[in-house]
């Protein structure tokens, strides 16, 4: 099985979980998108729900398969958001921020009632930081400066571009990629780095995730804060 077709097998898992009438939380990234195109599936089936995306293309992509949308201040709460990751480690905690949403998709996180992580095998580490740097977004303004304090937490920074051009993210922010090698305390780097002024959010997911499906070569595993098992 090759690594879209985990990633699909995942996804397509999780959207199980929606039920009628739910406000659905809608991740970025490519496995997230498996997940959007099968709801936009299921509401043309007949399914009735009401989504927020945490991204613009992630909205793009909803309003092609013509699923409702509404803003997360229109709403208290979020039933269920289905989203990707970059790592997921034994606690469940994360690294998210590949496609540039970390923001967006933290705040929707948070204001969700059960959060699904749906994954690859190979995102998959013993600890976070391990294959993957985390993803900072910073104000354009005296964005060098905050890249030297990050640094001076122990990292490798390194301002991200495409094709050469600064990424600007959906809130007009750069993102500063920040590789620290594998993190012995996550809760603390995530609090550490919030703190910097500059900073608006960074890419640790810390005690959010509920439920992570995982996408294998030998089919599907789920994994929560209490057990870990095969389906």
């Amino acid at each position: 099985m090759e690594q879209p077709e985990m990633k699909k097998l995942a996804a397509e898992r999780a959207v199980q979980f929606v039920e009628d009438g739910m406000i659905v939380g809608l991740g970025t990234g490519s496995t997230a998108e498996f997940a959007i195109r099968k709801l936009g599936a299921m509401v043309k089936g007949g399914l009735h729900i009401q989504a927020i995306p945490t991204s613009q293309k992630s909205k793009k992509l909803a309003g092609e398969f013509e699923i409702p949308l509404i803003e997360l201040d229109d709403t208290v709460e979020i039933d269920v958001t289905i989203d990707g990751a970059d790592e997921v480690d034994s606690n469940l905690n994360l690294i998210k921020g590949g496609g540039g949403a970390l923001t967006r998709e933290k705040i929707v996180a948070y204001h969700t009632k059960k959060l699904i992580i749906v994954v690859d095998e190979t995102k998959i580490v013993k600890r976070l930081g391990a294959d993957f740097p985390v993803p900072v977004e910073v104000t354009k303004f005296a964005w060098a400066a905050t890249k030297k304090t990050l640094i001076d937490l122990g990292c490798t920074a390194e301002l991200r571009t495409i094709m050469d051009e600064k990424f600007i993210t959906d809130n007009g922010n750069y993102i500063i990629n920040c590789d620290f090698g594998p993190i012995s305390q996550p809760e603390v780097l995530e609090k550490d780095i919030n703190a910097i002024p500059g900073v608006v959010e960074n890419g640790l997911f810390i005690n959010l995730a509920d439920l992570v499906i995982v996408g294998s070569r030998q089919g599907l595993m789920t994994l929560d804060q209490q057990i870990t098992g095969s389906d």
